[in-house]
């Protein structure tokens, strides 16, 4: 299951989204993000649909390897759409005792459990398509702004970066610290869900002494390089927008409207 964490992840390739400006991507991920929610009928989630999966294309990424996302958050899914169903009201279509399942709900659940999904798929396009460091430019630059009330733009960016990259790692070293438990014959796969959560917790040290060691060995190699904040940083590929990507915004804005209209519309 740990292995199926794409988010943070970069899968190098050779596609028109790796070429993009990482402002572009970030921009376009957070409107897509915000277009999930926008749409409602069924011709929307078609168009946004229609888009992601241009999107994976584009890519030139795996789909079944972005599929693979989603079984880090199968569980969640499931609990998410199980507590829609049964706690939206609603038109009643099936019963038992206390447990009522209503139109309403199947509806809100179907939705709730797509703009999860799609959420996930849509944030990992980002990371997968773009390096931890173009994703730090990228977030610098478009938080710039905030360097007019002294905000620590480049550190609040840097922090986002390394978190985001650590995610794969960490997931990385929770599978390694389980095979070797297992090994030694620990058993985290029979009992119930409460027993399996118990069994869970003796990852719990070893994963906090790697990861404390891990962040050591960073702030280390930052020291060793001088790096002191980013008063006075130059980069060594600055950021420069080309023709390809006025063509993307004009896309996104495109794509936007064209949530908008499926919202009015409530087709």
């Amino acid at each position: 299951m740990f292995k199926d964490v794409t988010i943070g992840q970069y899968y190098p390739a050779d596609s028109i989204l790796h070429k993009l400006d990482p402002r572009v991507k970030f921009l376009g991920t957070v409107i897509f993000i915000v277009s999930v929610f926008l749409v409602r009928g069924f011709a929307g989630y078609a168009f946004v649909t229609a888009v992601l999966v241009t999107l994976i294309a584009l890519s030139k990424v795996p789909f079944r390897f972005m599929l693979k996302g989603l079984r880090a958050i199968l569980i969640i899914l499931c609990i998410t759409m199980i507590f829609n169903m049964f706690l939206t009201p609603g038109e009643v279509i099936f019963q038992k005792w206390i447990f009522k399942i209503t139109r309403e709900g199947v509806i809100q659940a179907v939705r709730m459990g797509v703009r999860l999904a799609y959420l996930v798929i849509g944030s990992s396009i980002m990371t997968l398509t773009t390096t931890p460091n173009q994703l730090t430019d990228a977030m610098e630059s478009l938080f710039s702004p905030l360097k007019v009330v002294h905000a620590p733009v480049h550190e609040i960016a840097m922090m986002m970066s390394i978190a985001l990259r650590f995610i794969p790692i960490l997931m990385e070293e929770t599978d390694k610290i389980m095979k070797a438990q297992i090994a030694r014959g620990a058993d985290f796969e029979s009992g119930g869900i409460v027993k399996r959560i118990m069994n869970m917790i003796p990852l719990l040290v070893p994963l906090f002494v790697s990861a404390f060691r891990r962040a050591n060995d960073l702030a280390m190699a930052m020291e060793a390089r001088c790096y002191h904040g980013g008063e006075g940083r130059t980069q060594m590929k600055p950021l420069k927008y080309s023709g390809r990507d006025i063509v993307a915004y004009i896309l996104i804005i495109g794509f936007l409207a064209g949530c908008i209209f499926f919202r009015i519309t409530r087709l």
